[in-house]
């Protein structure tokens, strides 16, 4: 049985990587993984639930590759401008997760995101790692003290959200606009009063 569900989750990834989601369908991933498509139901509700099944699980990697690259050493502002970089470039070069900013299959993408625990799987990853930054941050001084640890997250949090919203924003301005608002967070967080 979970040979079937990882061969069509290897056949979904290969066609969704090469196609694209829009341009897949569930018999095109059948016939790769040599199964009727009912067998796909059998494991699957929707074309969309394993696209975010494969999309959770390369966004997951992403993230761990993203923690093993930096210098959790470096100065908060350098450190967090790297890791928003390598996630943006991460995202963009691979066709999986660049899904994420089609406006036409985000609304579908963010609602099964969040209907598959996606947030939470990201947030407990994400927030483990960064709680611990926190805390060395604190300890040696680099950032403030008298906030909780749970509002830095927060706000360390709400940075990458912003970029769901770039059309809005103005994409001519993006870049800079994410720049100075790391910029401006991280002075905020690192302005140490006496």
């Amino acid at each position: 049985m979970e040979d079937k569900k990882t061969e069509l989750f290897k056949c979904g990834k290969e066609l969704f990587s090469s196609k694209g989601f829009k341009d897949t369908n569930v018999s095109d991933i059948t016939r790769m993984a040599g199964m009727a498509v009912g067998t796909f139901y059998n494991y699957y509700a929707s074309k969309e639930k394993l696209f975010m099944e494969i999309y959770l699980k390369e966004n997951e990697k992403l993230k761990q590759h993203i923690m093993e690259t930096v210098n959790p050493d470096e100065e908060p502002l350098k450190l967090l401008k790297e890791v928003l970089a390598l996630n943006y470039n991460g995202m963009i070069s691979n066709p999986i997760l660049k899904e994420w900013y089609n406006r036409e299959l985000f609304s579908k993408l963010e609602k099964e995101f969040y209907e598959k625990g996606g947030i939470e799987s990201v947030d407990e990853f994400t927030n483990s790692a960064a709680s611990e930054l926190i805390k060395k941050w604190k300890s040696e001084g680099k950032i403030r003290r008298d906030l909780d640890d749970d509002l830095i997250l927060a706000l360390l949090n709400s940075i990458p959200y912003i970029d769901i919203h770039k059309e809005q924003i103005g994409i001519q301005h993006f870049p800079q606009i994410m720049d100075y608002l790391v910029e401006f967070v991280m002075k905020g967080l690192t302005d140490i009063q006496p």
